[in-house]
């Protein structure tokens, strides 16, 4: 018959007609779920409710499947969802609230092209007997290594931060959002602000993709002077759009971020090269003019512009100039004092997957701008801004308070983002971080020193020194220890070649730490730390260069339940990777080789919000 049957009696099997288009019997949890087998891999869910939510159950393991969204004939959403087969390992929510008490439409269709094939029975399609209608979303944390401190999206996959920017005392936080499911697709905006960059209220998502693509990459910019059209003090995203190809758009705010409108004539800018994405936008005082820095392929591209509509193409940088094992992406481009001068320097950032220890990192230059066109000041060096495994997309916030230059990371590593052992939500990012610069045998570096705004976090503390010649053990480093924690070291060297200290827990999981002093390096090892197994690329040994001729130390360690950040000297290192052990670390030993140092501090923060 040609009608739609409620689903709790339908002997065609949705999962079954994405898949296979196999009859079976199934019983479903929700009789106001209606659906027709359109054959051939096709079906069609109707949906007349009052309620606020279409819950779809996800199988990580899954292919996806196509969804279409479909209110008064019209394709209003599409997305790829990984609709649980065998298990449910989470649920994601479809927002029907825009359409209380309307007929929507869901399309189904299987990708032709993906090679699985499922044997299916009504026994084991969790998706059929699981799929619901609700008037609310439980993001009840359920994940033990959720950080505490850290930001992370309140549910689905997080990888570039974007779009950061402060207005009327607020940090707005946008990122690559994909909010069904906990792997990387349908890349949307997500949102946040804070005001203290660390207490973060979630928003819906900002930026939805349209028909020009999903919303990749990009940044925001507060108009003060109207140059756009939209408002004096409308906040401007500019972002890239991935469809068939990649192209830049903006959008508008003239509610302090709260909702934002889509230029009508988007994009505004176009090119024939495949990788071109990635805007990062600011204003020029010496010009007068909008500059746009893009990522084009394997250099950076600089375009001009004086209403963030209508860009000039200036110059290009990058050949020959730092690494180039793979695409370049997510830059910047700021100006910052260097340390005991008068003088200024431009720093541009860089991201690409050929870091020092495989695949995900941040390179940065040193140089000079005029407003049309980047110089390199060291071109024979390759400069990394973290030289740990887990460090990626660094950018800054615009219009930061006071003149700062705060910047934040995705806090993982595109070998393994998809596999770490978390389900409700993927990847962190880093603690904000000041930058600013300084020299060193007259070479420019940068540092990065953990933000202001995170001694707020401070808790109790223990306060101790003491000499180590061979081992010093300090169990139960802080009562309570939840995994959380803020270790600051002062240590002043006594000819010692190797200066250690190792974070562990009862299991005998592990990070290891060292001060090489004869090779003049710093190192962390988590190939203990915890479960390391699911992914080839994770177990690693990460290290650094330091600085000779210091005998005294100091370190500052950002401990949360998954992750240490470690940085050195006031950020002039600084060392950023991901952990994940059963129970938290809550020993810590000290240990030399070949002589003996002296702790002349060594204090621990319990940290909470």
């Amino acid at each position: 018959m040609n009608v739609f049957l409620p689903l709790r009696k339908l002997q065609t099997l949705l999962i079954c007609s994405i898949f296979m288009n196999i009859s079976l019997l199934a019983l479903a949890a929700d009789p106001s779920l209606l659906i027709k087998d359109l054959g051939e891999g096709h079906c069609l869910v109707r949906v007349n409710t009052t309620q606020k939510y279409l819950l779809l159950p996800v199988e990580d393991t899954s292919p996806d499947v196509r969804i279409s969204m479909i209110a008064d004939n019209k394709e209003v959403k599409s997305f790829d969802v990984r609709l649980a087969i065998n298990k449910v390992d989470y649920f994601v929510p479809v927002d029907l609230s825009d359409y209380s008490g309307k007929l929507v439409s869901f399309k189904f269709k299987m990708n032709s092209n993906d090679p699985v094939r499922v044997n299916l029975s009504p026994d084991n399609t969790a998706c059929c007997r699981e799929m619901k209608l609700s008037d609310t979303f439980d993001t009840t944390n359920r994940e033990k290594f959720r950080p505490v401190y850290h930001f992370s999206p309140l549910y689905g996959w997080m990888n570039d931060p974007n779009g950061m920017v402060y207005k009327d005392g607020e940090y707005h936080l946008f990122y690559q959002h994909n909010p069904y499911g906990s792997k990387w697709g349908n890349m949307n905006w997500g949102h946040a602000i804070s005001k203290d960059l660390i207490n973060w209220e979630y928003r819906s998502d900002a930026i939805t993709p349209d028909a020009f693509g999903t919303i990749f990459s990009g940044s925001a910019v507060v108009d003060h002077n109207n140059t756009a059209g939209f408002g004096a003090g409308a906040i401007i995203a500019i972002y890239t759009q991935n469809g068939d190809r990649q192209v830049q758009s903006i959008a508008y705010s003239t509610d302090n971020g709260r909702t934002f409108t889509k230029y009508a004539d988007n994009p505004v800018l176009v090119s024939e090269a495949r990788d071109f994405r990635d805007p990062k936008v600011f204003w020029y005082e010496g010009t007068k003019r909008w500059i746009m820095v893009l990522a084009v392929g394997q250099e950076m591209q600089f375009f001009s512009s004086p209403n963030l509509k209508n860009w000039t193409f200036e110059s290009s940088f990058g050949k020959g100039q730092g690494a180039h094992g793979n695409v370049w992406e997510c830059p910047d481009l700021f100006e910052l004092p260097v340390e005991g001068t008068n003088e200024k320097k431009w720093v541009l950032l860089c991201s690409l997957g050929d870091g020092p220890f495989g695949d995900s990192a941040t390179q940065y230059f040193v140089g000079t701008f005029n407003g049309k066109e980047f110089v390199n000041e060291s071109p024979s060096k390759t400069k990394w801004m973290d030289w740990g495994k887990d460090h990626y997309a660094t950018v800054t916030w615009c219009d930061a308070p006071d003149n700062r230059r705060i910047a934040i990371a995705w806090m993982s590593n595109w070998q393994y983002a998809n596999d770490v052992p978390t389900s409700q939500y993927r990847s962190p990012n880093s603690v904000p971080r000041d930058l600013s610069l300084f020299t060193v045998d007259g070479e420019t570096y940068l540092q990065s020193a953990p933000s202001p705004e995170l001694l707020k976090l401070r808790d109790v503390s223990k306060k101790r020194s003491f000499k180590v010649n061979g081992t010093r053990i300090i169990k139960d480093m802080i009562a309570d220890n939840e995994g959380a924690y803020e270790i600051e070291l002062t240590i002043e060297n006594q000819h010692a070649d190797v200066i250690g200290l190792r974070l562990y827990n009862d299991k005998g999981e592990e990070v290891d730490m060292q001060y090489n002093m004869t090779e003049k390096k710093f190192s962390m090892d988590r190939r203990k730390s915890g479960d390391v197994g699911f992914n080839e690329n994770f177990p690693m040994l990460t290290w650094t260069a330091i600085e000779s001729g210091k005998d005294e130390l100091k370190l500052r360690l950002f401990v949360d339940k998954s992750s240490v950040e470690a940085f050195g000297d006031g950020g002039r290192f600084v060392m950023t990777n991901q952990v994940f052990p059963s129970e938290p670390y809550t020993h810590i030993d000290f240990y030399s080789k070949g002589g003996a140092y002296k702790v002349d501090s060594f204090v621990i923060y319990k940290l909470k919000k």
